[in-house]
């Protein structure tokens, strides 16, 4: 499911293009205990779950290892991604907003959106990034604002 953003001036675009399109994966037949060692090995809090490199089938997130592994007392060698991923994904279009992305991850719960540009997931953004964005976005507001009470505003 992709969801579109508004006609807002701010798009994702800035902030895949600060952060790259490198995106961490994961295949359903991998381990838990191997998904774990790459978002380890990366830093990163989640991986996309994709089949044959081009299909998205579901995003395993540091949560669905604590709830559907740890606490289920099950063996992250003997599990298999497919059996504790999340498995309906929304996905985001590289032309919603900022603030439609932070809206959609607070209705559904989730810290990671695929993003998607012409049919293909171009990178991933992280409630993380977007919170990075917000305040970016006010800091350079509150200064625009100072350096017009003080006389500096070019206009």
């Amino acid at each position: 499911m992709t969801a579109k953003g508004g006609a807002a001036m701010e798009t994702l675009r800035p902030i895949i293009a600060t952060k790259g399109t490198d995106i961490r994966k994961a295949k359903p037949s991998d381990t838990a205990l191997a998904a774990v060692d790459e978002m380890c090995r990366h830093h990163v809090g989640a991986l996309l779950v994709m089949e044959d490199d081009d299909l998205v089938v579901g995003i395993l997130s540091e949560r669905d290892m604590l709830t559907r592994v740890l606490l289920e007392r099950k063996d992250p060698a003997d599990t298999k991604v497919a059996d504790v991923m999340t498995r309906n994904v929304v996905c985001v279009d590289l032309n919603t907003s900022p603030n439609e992305a932070m809206r959609i991850m607070t209705e559904r719960r989730c810290r990671h959106l695929p993003v998607i540009c012409d049919g293909t997931v171009i990178g991933l953004v992280s409630i993380g990034d977007l919170v990075r964005w917000v305040s970016q976005s006010q800091e350079y507001e509150i200064r625009v604002l100072h350096d017009y009470v003080e006389g500096r505003y070019p206009g």
